[in-house]
């Protein structure tokens, strides 16, 4: 802490310039035993304020009595300033309710400042202005704390500015490093759903005579396969569609399994010579396969039939494993057996015939090549979550791409991922609506309780922030502590450039360094300028900051504004 004489000599000053009044004169003995320190010399910003503690020593035999002193800390900077509490201090004759020092014991006393944050503030000055008068009823007079002269009120009245000359500097610029961590890295996109291959199923049943394999008109007629050709057919326009076509016997389980086996196969084959006579032009292959007793969609059609005990019958079925079991207790349920030869079994005397169509999604340059010619129109939801998934590379894109998605398709997964892109690219505000949007469309996950969490962190809602990450995970509770400055807890969760933050500012330097270790991006850089300007190393903090700045030329407006590199721009540092 660096100890500062100024506020001795401006107190010796006054004691021989204010006409009449000798208050002072005796302070200014044993003046050199006097300081006044602050911490710290650079102020750090902490959820939304800057604070710091400026203490004042007082030798014995050294305070007058009768003297009043106003100490006014003031934020200064280029665009203006802001004044704090003032902290009066009062001999001990002084009948006023002001902090007393005792002339015989003197004494050390800590004036707390705090200030809420202006971004004007990065490169700023703490000054403290002195004002002093040798009794209540006298006025106060404005001190020159680095020359000890008083400051007249005519030269106050020619030029008001000059009472920026007048303050004792304590402090130097603002550290915004809790401003650098990073909330967008830590929230979860919610995915796409995106394939590059979809598959559309297209089905017809051929229906056969109980113990038959023969195709009549009738059955075809009801399978209606005029319309599973014109699917075909559809598909074989398509150059992206790949079609596979099956036919598949089947019997149903209700007689000898040996036999059913045998007419399930000679169904799939007259089904085969019906197909493959329906589709002789396509140039298409057909698979053909025989399934024997359909068990699996016995079960399917009573679970969805009407039958009053068909969760008996599902029962018995999952009793036995053989076959032949199974059909023997479902013969013996007289009560119901007649409504499966009615309602289900008939059903089952079938050749199923297939369509499982592959179809090719666009290729990534192809949805960007429409992306770029504005034909955002032409693109599905998917397509447009999956490019800003996976596609775009800037982040300007990828803004454009999910704003197109949340208009169009009002849907929860584009607003959530659009407030992520938003957070990263400094639209904090835009980015909680966002998020707010996607959670009244009906979106309740723990993944958006999270980004809600650390949306609002970023801002700066603190309390809400506290809300939503009671159901977040372990990385989102340890940021809502980072931005509470509670750097140590949180460090302990976090990875990468967040961890290498909250350890600069609990200024555990080498756990910061070891977090971005391998990170050779500009930011990794430019954190490690910071890291060496805490230690004091100016040196690599310029190496490491050229270094920066010849990756991404646009830090070096911020490192002109970053107060940990104030001294190399005032020694003459230019890029």
């Amino acid at each position: 802490m660096k100890k500062l004489m100024k506020l001795t000599l401006a107190l010796a000053v006054v004691s021989l310039t204010i006409s009449g009044c000798n208050c002072f004169k005796k302070m200014a003995k044993n003046g050199d035993d006097t300081s006044l320190t602050c911490t710290p010399e650079m102020l750090v910003l902490n959820n939304g304020t800057v604070a710091a503690d400026i203490t004042a020593t007082f030798p014995a035999k050294y305070f007058n009595p009768k003297a009043i002193v106003k100490v006014t800390p003031v934020m200064v900077f280029a665009e203006g300033e802001v004044a704090g509490t003032p902290k009066f201090f009062q001999g001990s004759k002084v009948k006023e309710n002001y902090t007393t020092v005792d002339k015989k014991l003197g004494g050390t006393y800590t004036m707390h400042v705090e200030f809420p944050y202006d971004e004007r503030m990065q490169l700023s000055e703490l000054q403290l202005r002195i004002e002093a008068k040798c009794a209540a009823g006298d006025e106060f007079m404005l001190l020159n704390a680095n020359t000890g002269e008083i400051v007249k009120a005519k030269e106050l009245e020619k030029n008001p500015a000059i009472v920026r000359e007048c303050g004792l500097v304590v402090a130097r610029g603002v550290n915004t490093l809790q401003q650098e961590l990073a909330y967008d890295e830590a929230m979860t996109a919610l995915p796409s759903d995106y394939k590059r291959v979809t598959t559309e199923v297209d089905k017809a049943e051929i229906l056969y005579a109980m113990n038959r394999a023969n195709v009549t008109d009738k059955a075809l007629k009801k399978a209606d396969l005029s319309a599973f050709k014109a699917n075909v057919d559809e598909n074989l326009k398509n150059d992206r569609a790949t079609q596979h076509i099956a036919v598949k016997g089947y019997a149903s389980p209700d007689g000898p399994m040996k036999f059913n086996d045998k007419l399930s196969k000679e169904r799939s084959e007259s089904g085969d010579k019906v197909i493959a006579k329906l589709l002789k032009d396509s140039g298409l292959s057909i698979d053909v396969a025989a399934y024997g007793e359909d068990w699996e969609g016995f079960q399917e059609l009573v679970r969805a039939s009407d039958i009053k005990d068909k969760e008996l019958i599902l029962q018995v079925l999952s009793m036995y494993t053989s076959s032949t079991q199974r059909e023997e207790q479902i013969k013996n349920m007289a009560s119901v057996f007649d409504e499966l030869k009615k309602d289900v079994l008939p059903q089952l005397r079938r050749a199923l015939v297939v369509n499982s169509t592959d179809i090719e999604g666009k290729s990534d340059a192809e949805m960007m090549a429409l992306v770029n010619a504005g034909k955002l129109d032409e693109l599905n939801l998917n397509e447009l979550l999956f490019i800003a998934e996976s596609v775009a590379e800037d982040d300007a894109t990828k803004v454009a791409v999910l704003s197109h998605a949340a208009r169009k398709y009002d849907d929860a997964r584009a607003y959530n991922n659009l407030g992520i892109v938003l957070t990263k690219t400094g639209h904090e505000a835009e980015a909680l609506e966002c998020f707010r949007k996607a959670a009244r469309l009906g979106e309740s996950s723990a993944a958006l309780n999270g980004n809600m969490a650390l949306a609002n962190l970023a801002n700066g809602n603190i309390a809400e922030a506290e809300k939503y990450a009671k159901g977040a995970d372990a990385k989102t509770k340890s940021l809502v502590a980072a931005a509470q400055g509670e750097y140590n807890a949180a460090a302990k969760q976090l990875e990468g450039k967040n961890a290498a933050i909250a350890n600069t500012l609990n200024k555990d330097y080498a756990a910061a360094k070891r977090a971005i270790a391998k990170d050779a991006s500009a930011e990794a850089d430019y954190l490690r300028a910071v890291i060496a300007s805490e230690q004091g190393d100016m040196k690599t903090a310029e190496a490491q900051l050229r270094s920066a700045v010849k990756k991404e030329a646009s830090l070096a407006e911020k490192a002109a504004r970053d107060a940990h590199f104030r001294s190399l721009f005032e020694n003459g540092l230019t890029f």
